[in-house]
Formats: structure tokens, sequence, C-alpha cells
């Protein structure tokens, strides 16, 4: 009985586990057919991405649809960073059997940079427009904002490119003026051009005074900082702050400084407080954090607000605008602002506009905003850059020693066929405005150098646009006069302008470019990548290794490698 008992045990055991096994192997089963299946999904998932990869063609820096025949749409498409893909890495083998996860292809945010369309200058002949007339121009923004884009492995858009930013960007062994009672000295320079043999290269100098920084004017600085959501990447907030805590630990005792911050709202972290309270100042800019909307408007209004507490009579009262320029709430165009910061800059409180970032970066507003209010404009895209302009440069971007700076030559038509002004193209001036006192125009600051370039044809050369067949010929000047070179200026404080001039001869033309100084083909080099950049049809078949050739031999004194690194980027942008 036992036995019999222990039998049917063992075979109810027996019965039992060949359940399980047949179960457990159909759960294999259905597990296997599951793996498969999501491989198979995610291998056709992969081809779909791909294909649609293969739907984009790059060109240049910007983005064009490819056509069903493989060729590429002539519309453009709005500017986008495009970043270096990131290696596909294969998956490790996997001893259980679920189905590797399909790759992820991350977006890049979208490129909502905004510039003014900029067109190269044309060429103008000297018998029928004589006259040119320009304001100086001494922001360097477009210069810092375009290696931003080379340094990425980006082209950048044409219209970023502003030629007179990339000349003005280096200093020139200018001579400095005799005395104060003329705050600058001018130069000039007449060579061959290096890219077209009919063309010569007028360089126009100006240089003003320096001042040790015990000889500074005390300064009523207001910090007005955006902190929106949008400042929060790591080249926005927090570029920002190490750069003004750099130009922070440079101010005096007389110096004042507030903070007013905007986002939502707007916030006053700081009022007045002295510059021998750099701590305080510096705690505060450290608690900064982004996030929120941009009412910029506002900021504005309030920093002024600000700047009246503490204006300082006879000193620099100064509103420095840091941010990405994205004003997204209130009322945000140029023109409503301009009333309320041209209002200002009458009582003496001048704008400073510091650009940072990528990818919704204003410069539009952030350059016009600066040459509405009487200042400058940078871009600060590394700590070098922020060192450069808030320390080494510190007196030149906060006093002013020249404002409302004109220049205009007259060309003389017996000795001069044709001209083109390279760059300066948003500061042009009626030819009547440069008489009128009530024009505003540029300023000049402590030791800063203004450079301007022309493109001449002389007499006798082969001109880029046919003369006038009924042209009545005018009684011109048989002199050895090329052009006559005028500026205005009015001291700080004063509303009537002052006038110097000179004359550029036909004996100061030199033989050939290799004739001309070290700074003259330095500058040239400059202008002549700026104009590669901007795809300008004057250049002929100069290439970037011919621009970089001819900077790399001028690079002369380089004591923070400015020129040197000029050199690099012309090499990089030759790569890409």
């Amino acid at each position: 009985m036992k036995t019999n008992k222990t039998l049917i045990a063992l075979t109810l055991g027996a019965l039992f586990s060949s359940l399980l096994m047949t179960g457990c192997s159909n759960q294999d089963s259905q597990s296997d057919q599951t793996a498969q299946k999501n491989q198979e999904q995610s291998q056709q998932e992969r081809r779909s991405d791909q294909e649609a990869v293969g739907k984009i063609m790059v060109t240049g820096s910007r983005v064009a649809k490819v056509q069903a025949d493989g060729s590429a749409s002539g519309t453009e498409v709005e500017y986008m960073q495009i970043s270096q893909p990131q290696p596909l890495m294969a998956a490790p083998a996997m001893r259980k059997r679920i189905a590797p996860p399909a790759p992820e292809f991350f977006a890049h945010p979208e490129e909502r940079d905004n510039y003014l369309p900029s067109d190269s200058n044309g060429v103008f002949q000297a018998a029928t427009t004589p006259l040119s007339t320009f304001s100086v121009d001494v922001d360097t923004g477009s210069y810092a904002n375009i290696r931003s884009y080379l340094s990425m492995g980006q082209l950048p858009p044409t219209d970023a490119v502003r030629e007179e930013a990339f000349i003005n960007y280096f200093d020139y062994n200018y001579n400095v003026p005799e005395d104060k009672s003329q705050p600058f000295a001018t130069f000039t320079e007449l060579a061959p051009a290096p890219w077209n043999d009919e063309r010569h290269i007028l360089r126009i100098g100006l240089q003003g005074y320096d001042l040790p920084a015990s000889e500074r004017k005390p300064s009523n600085l207001v910090f007005l900082v955006d902190v929106s959501g949008s400042m929060h990447d790591k080249n926005k907030l927090p570029l920002l702050v190490q750069s003004l805590t750099m130009m922070v630990k440079q101010l005096s005792a007389r110096d004042t400084v507030s903070l007013v911050t905007y986002a939502g709202n707007v916030q006053v972290v700081l009022s007045p407080t002295k510059g021998k309270e750099k701590q305080t100042i510096i705690n505060a800019l450290k608690e900064l954090k982004a996030g929120g909307g941009t009412y910029g408007e506002s900021g504005i209004k309030m920093a002024y607000q600000e700047a009246k507490k503490a204006f300082i009579k006879g000193g620099v009262n100064r509103v420095i605008l840091a941010t990405d320029g994205d004003f997204n709430v209130g009322t945000t165009s140029i023109d409503a602002l301009k009333d309320v910061i041209a209002e200002q800059r009458k009582q003496g409180i001048s704008l400073t506009t510091l650009g940072f970032g990528r990818g919704n970066y204003n410069d539009a507003m952030m350059e016009q905003l600066a040459n509405i209010g009487d200042g400058n404009h940078a871009y600060i895209d590394t700590l070098h850059e922020a060192q450069k302009v808030l320390l080494r440069q510190m007196s030149g971007t906060l006093q002013s020693i020249a404002n409302d700076v004109k220049i205009q030559l007259e060309f003389n038509p017996a000795q001069v066929k044709e001209y083109r002004l390279i760059g300066y193209q948003n500061r042009l001036l009626k030819d009547e405005d440069f008489n009128n006192d009530k024009v505003d125009a540029g300023e000049i600051g402590v030791g800063h150098t203004v450079t301007a370039l022309y493109e001449v044809t002389l007499a006798g050369n082969k001109g880029q646009v046919d003369e006038l067949r009924y042209q009545q010929k005018k009684m011109v000047s048989t002199s050895d006069e090329l052009l006559h070179v005028k500026i205005r200026y009015k001291l700080p404080g004063d509303t009537e302008s002052k006038l110097i001039s000179q004359v550029v001869n036909k004996q100061q033309v030199l033989p050939d470019f290799n004739s001309a100084s070290s700074d003259f083909k330095f500058a040239t080099s400059v202008a002549a990548f700026a104009q590669k950049l901007k795809q300008s049809q004057y250049l002929g078949d100069m290439n970037y290794q011919d621009i970089a050739s001819i900077a790399r031999a001028n690079r002369g004194d380089d004591p923070f490698n400015y020129r040197g690194e000029f050199v690099n980027l012309v090499e990089l942008a030759s790569a890409l």
C-alpha cells in the first residue's frame, strides 16, 4: 500500500514538472518573438531616421531642402547652429533576450539670432558723388560674435559680419596727440590693394589720448542684467557674472555700482554702492539666477532711475546692459525705446551693451541701443574677451574723450575715379549732416583707436563703373591733391563741434603693397577676411590662405595674441 502511494506521488510529480516545463517553453518562445519584433521595429526606426537625415543638406551656415533628384533647392531656410554629430557607438552584447533601445536623436536648438540686413557698400564715382560722410564706430561685437561661430565649426551668416568691427577690434600704432587740447591725432596711408592691381587702399586712423587709472573720472555704473530663462546657459549668465566680477575688482572707492535685474519682473538687487565695497557687489552678482520672461523695456527704465539717484556731475554715468538681447515682453521695437534712451543721453547718462550667448542673440537690437545711447557694444564669448573689454580697455569703454565724431572725405575727380568705403554701412550720414551739430554720431573713448579703410581707383586705372556718356565735364582742380579729409567732434559737455582737416597728395601714394607699414598690411588682411566672410564681390581671386599669409607676416607686437588668434581664425574658416 505504501509502495502504491509512493508510485502515485512520483507519477503526479513527473506530470506537474512536465506541465511546468511546457509553460516555460511557451513563455520563452513568446519572449523570443517579442524580442525579435522589437529588434525589427528598432531597425525600421533607425532606417527611417537615416532617411530623414539624408533629406537634409548643410550648405555653409544655412540648411537647404533637397529635391527628389538629390539637388539642393534654392530656397534658404533660417540660420541654424549645426554642431558636430556625435559618433554612434555599438551597443554591447546582451545576454538577456531583450531588444536594444532605439538610438536617441537630439534636436539642436533652433537658431533665432537676429541681424540687420547688411550688404557691402557700393562703388561711387568721384565725378558725380565726390563726398563720403559717416560716423565713427568703435564697436567690436561683430568680430567676437563671428569668432564664436567659427569656434563651433560654423561659418557665420553674412549679415552678422560688420567689416568696421573687425578692423577696429585691433589696435594700431598711431601717433598720440601732442596735448589734450585735441583729443585725438589723425593719420593717413595709401598703397595698392593686395586683391586688385587697379585699386588702392586708403587708411584713415584716429588715436585718442590715454589716461592713467588715477586720472580716470569717477563712474556711476548701473549693471542692468538679464536673468530671464533664456540666460540659463553657461555662456550667458554664468559668464556674465564672471565678467562683471572682474570689472568690479578694478573699480575705485570713487566709483558707484547699482544692480538691476529683469525677467518676468524688474528688481533692484543692489542700490547704489561704493566701489570700495567690492565683496558686497560681487556677492550680489553671484546670487543671480536665471528664470522667467524678458521684461527688458521696464528694466531699462528702472536702470536709468537708479543712475539718476547716484548721478555724478562731471563724471561718468552709464548703464551697462548685459543680455542676449531677447526682449520678448513689453514694447520691443528699437523705435519704441529710442526716445527713452535718447532723452537719457541728453541728460548725461549713456548706455553700453554687452552681448552673451547664441541661439536667440539679438545683435540688431544690441548694437542699435548702444548707438542711440552714445555707448559701445561688445560681445563676450569668453573670459579672455571679457578681460579685453572690461579690464584692459575699461577706461575707454567707460570714459569718452570726443563725442559726435564724424568724418567726411571729398575726392578730387581729376585724381580719383572711384571709391568704396569698407564697412560702416549703418553709420553712413547725409552729407549735410556733417556740419549739423544736432545730428548724433559716434564716440571715441580714452586710448581708443578708430580705423576706416577705403578702396579707391586712381585716375588712369580701369574703373568698375562706366563713365556717363552725356556727363558734362566739370572744372576740377589740376593739383596733386587726391582728397580732403575733414573731421568734426565735440568735447564732452560741449554742444558746438570743432573741425580738423588734412589733405592727401599723390606724393603720399606708396609704390606697392609691400612698401606699406606692417599695421597697414595687417588691417588690410582683416578687411579682406571680413569681406570674404561676407561673400563680397570685390576681392577677386583672393582666398583665405592669401589673407592668412599677409596677417601672419605682419603680426608685429602682439602681447595678448589677438593677431595670432586672428590668423588661426582665418585658417579655421578656410577649413570649413
